[in-house]
């Protein structure tokens, strides 16, 4: 008899990843960059932001906060075309928007969430009513909402607080945006932040995957870990968006089979060389280069 294929949802993004990187024709890892990268700093998480995230002792704030930021935690695609806050990156601007609606006027509940439009979230990010991200946002809130019906989001939260992997089926299953099928880079981070944001520790965090989006497989690029055939590398640099196609979905399974290489060197779990990969994006020299932009609702 054959034997049964990966069943959680990290565990078939893993395989999916080492398969498309086994034949990817527009994307290779350099084993000798990678082999040459220090992880050392990985092992220290990187502080809670005060500021720009809400923090607060009502779980409940908070667990609605957690659920609100993630379903809207995409857009990297049309990030350069919003309006940043000071010192801020399109995700930042955005978490930080949320966090001083929270502050100023509480959560929004499951209720409100369905009534979202989208002027009622340009108004909260401070952004142009008519951008076509703020429709999406609205559409993603609307979804979380209707996905709530009569229940908490600290009920939800709690409800799935032991296992991070059954969370992401939750969400894969409950809202369209989240089916990133292949990779599912949101439905796999909310688990990680229940455990930053204080609100639970699941048990299976250290089987997540890297986080597949834009900015760890620039840091990656930047280190020389990717290198990209010339025609991609050629558009990337010059700024053009990327279809959701062969070459872009290259680019994230290759970042997610890179980082479990560099997991298994180092022993160091995937999601804590996501989160130290992600701040070294945030570094000026890493941001100056140009990274690869795609318009999607996954991230």
């Amino acid at each position: 008899m054959s034997s049964p294929g990966p069943s959680t949802i990290p565990e078939r993004v893993r395989a999916h990843a080492a398969e498309v990187a086994g034949s990817a024709r527009f994307v290779t890892i350099d084993e000798e960059a990678l082999g040459a990268m220090d992880a050392t700093a990985a092992t220290d998480p990187p502080g809670r932001d005060e500021v720009r995230h809400f923090h607060g002792d009502d779980r409940e704030a908070q667990a609605a906060y957690v659920l609100a930021l993630n379903a809207v935690n995409f857009g990297s695609g049309w990030f350069p075309t919003i309006r940043k806050r000071p010192h801020s990156s399109g995700y930042w601007t955005v978490a930080w928007g949320l966090a001083d609606r929270w502050r100023d006027h509480g959560p929004w509940s499951a209720a409100d969430l369905r009534g979202l439009t989208a002027a009622d979230v340009a108004g909260t990010l401070g952004q142009p009513a008519g951008h076509h991200l703020m429709a999406l946002y609205a559409q993603a809130l609307r979804d979380l909402g209707a996905w709530l019906g009569k229940r908490r989001a600290v009920d939800v939260l709690d409800a799935h607080a032991d296992s991070a992997a059954r969370l992401a089926d939750a969400l894969v299953e409950g809202m369209p945006f989240y089916r990133d099928h292949g990779l599912y880079k949101r439905a796999q981070i909310l688990g990680a932040d229940l455990e930053h944001f204080g609100l639970a520790e699941p048990r299976d965090l250290d089987d997540l995957t890297m986080f597949a989006d834009n900015l760890v497989p620039h840091v990656l690029r930047w280190s020389g870990v990717l290198v990209y055939d010339e025609e991609l590398a050629r558009s990337i640099d010059a700024e053009e968006p990327l279809p959701l196609q062969r070459a872009e979905h290259e680019i994230r399974c290759c970042a997610v089979h890179a980082v479990e290489l560099l997991s298994r060197r180092t022993g160091i779990a995937p999601r804590h060389l996501d989160g130290w990969l992600w701040h070294a994006g945030q570094r000026p020299e890493v941001k100056a280069h140009p990274r690869h932009r795609c318009r999607t609702v996954f991230y």
